[in-house]
């Protein structure tokens, strides 16, 4: 399989996830449609599925123009599924959903929103975290409680080591300087940002990321208790 990633909006990221052989493709979040139909004209790739990780206009707005053109099902969380916009299937946590070579466990992962979920893609050791994980940082607590998005961090972080990240927006470069404020004498950290800005400088994402990386850098995943975590998050709000 291959992953293509797809920059939308301001900072967005949307994500194919293409099957080479058969010519289809599923959508990660698509923000808006436009970019995701270039790529899949321009490369003519079927549009099968559209699957959203949570139901923010960010991650949701290209859902109805794909469906129209592609005839492509929107898939979703049970819980969201009157916030989802065009969502035709409903999945729930721990489930497996497959068509043909997709395969992917729905973890529910909710904090950011109560209906978050995480696309486990384990065959392709992928994870698409939506805006709950981001690259060295987390999402902001919109709906859910600290408790909830440590525990569901902590869902994460037991994805194996090797398990590439793929978040929803390019946040990257300010979430180093806000990890290196609070954990100056970390080596890792100090060379992921390098690696960062070559990136960013050369126009290239800084995503994905691996799980290694964010328990090496990422100091939200450091936190070993929800009073850490909460301090933490409030500061960050206000960075």
């Amino acid at each position: 399989m291959k992953i293509e990633i797809i920059p939308c909006l301001q900072d967005n990221y949307s994500y194919l996830i293409i099957d080479e052989k058969k010519k289809i493709a599923c959508v990660i979040d698509p923000s808006e449609s436009d970019p995701v139909i270039k790529y899949l004209e321009d490369n003519k790739i079927d549009l099968k599925f559209i699957l959203n990780t949570h139901h923010h206009y960010d991650h949701v707005g290209g859902n109805q123009k794909l469906k129209k053109i592609y005839n492509a099902s929107v898939v979703g969380f049970e819980g969201d599924k009157h916030r989802i916009p065009e969502i035709d299937i409903v999945v729930h946590d721990q489930q497996n959903w497959k068509y043909e070579n997709f395969e992917a466990k729905i973890i529910h992962i909710p904090g950011h929103t109560l209906g978050h979920i995480c696309f486990y893609f384990y065959n392709d050791k992928s994870a698409f975290t939506g805006d709950t994980l981001f690259s060295l940082g987390c999402g902001k607590i919109f709906e859910g409680t600290y408790s909830q998005m440590y525990e569901s961090l902590k869902k994460i972080k037991e994805l194996p080591d090797d398990t590439k990240i793929f978040c929803g927006h390019e946040y990257t470069l300010n979430n180093s300087k806000f990890c290196l404020t609070h954990d100056q004498d970390n080596k890792h950290l100090k060379n992921k940002i390098i690696e960062i800005q070559k990136k960013l400088q050369n126009n290239l994402p800084t995503i994905p990321s691996t799980i290694k990386e964010e328990l090496e850098c990422n100091i939200f995943l450091k936190a070993n208790n929800v009073e850490t975590f909460s301090k933490l998050r409030d500061l960050k709000d206000n960075f």
